[in-house]
């Protein structure tokens, strides 16, 4: 019956799956055996670039009496709006719906119950375009055709790996030229680099130029002009080196 027994637990062990005592496995992390003096630093690099990217939030608001109304009537403003970024050469992909809102309008008199006045709807559509020299009239054509709500424009960079990719070497270089740095103070050299990481990449935008018109166009014949001016992306690094 023992020898049984014992057949028996020697096929079932035979039958665990390899993948699934692989599992319970453990491998032991290598860590780099100094036998120097150990430096951390944290270096960052930096590039600019002029934006080559526009988003404007672009809108429009209606006050009617019945709920049905404004809303008729949002549509068909916002209707022409769309047909206006159309006429400038946005694409359908750069033009995207962030909201539409219905909300009651009340008054509200000392004593008395609340009294409604009507219906706000509002229609929001953020609007991507990359010739920024026609920002201006842009804004302008959306105001002329209804849009009583615009923000923005936010400039950004449209693909902005590259320049992200330039900013980490010299995140790199920066590093090594501080280790070196310290290294001769301490009247020591860098003999290895011995780990690096990467905390992230970042834009560093000036302050965001605000477009706010309403149903009046205060801006007469005049057409707004966008500067772009020129934004900073960011990598930022962690280094340790040995020295010795």
């Amino acid at each position: 019956m023992r020898k049984i027994l014992m057949t028996v637990l020697a096929l079932a062990a035979a039958a665990v799956p390899a993948a699934a005592i692989s599992q319970v496995q453990t491998v032991p992390v290598q860590v780099p055996l100094i036998s120097g003096t150990r430096l951390d630093v944290v270096a960052s690099g930096e590039v600019t670039r002029v934006p080559d990217l526009a988003i404007i939030s672009a809108g429009v608001q209606t006050l009617r009496p019945t709920a049905t109304a404004a809303i008729d009537e949002n549509a068909a403003r916002m209707e022409r709006v769309r047909a206006a970024l159309k006429r400038a050469g946005i694409e359908d992909r750069d033009i995207q719906t962030s909201s539409i809102n219905l909300n009651p309008e009340y008054v509200y008199d000392q004593n008395r119950p609340p009294r409604l006045t009507g219906y706000r709807a509002t229609n929001t559509v953020n609007v991507k375009f990359r010739d920024l020299k026609r920002t201006g009239a842009i804004l302008d054509a959306l105001v002329a055709e209804g849009a009583n709500q615009i923000n923005g424009p936010n400039l950004t960079i449209d693909k902005p790996e590259s320049a992200l990719d330039e900013a980490r070497t010299k995140a790199i270089a920066n590093g090594r030229a501080r280790a070196d740095l310290y290294a001769r103070a301490l009247g020591m050299r860098v003999v290895r680099l011995i780990s690096v990481s990467e905390g992230g990449g970042s834009h560093i935008p000036p302050p965001m130029p605000m477009v706010m018109m309403q149903e009046a166009r205060a801006m007469g014949d005049a057409s707004s002009k966008i500067d772009p001016g020129t934004q900073q992306l960011q990598v930022g690094v962690s280094m340790s080196f040995e020295l010795q």
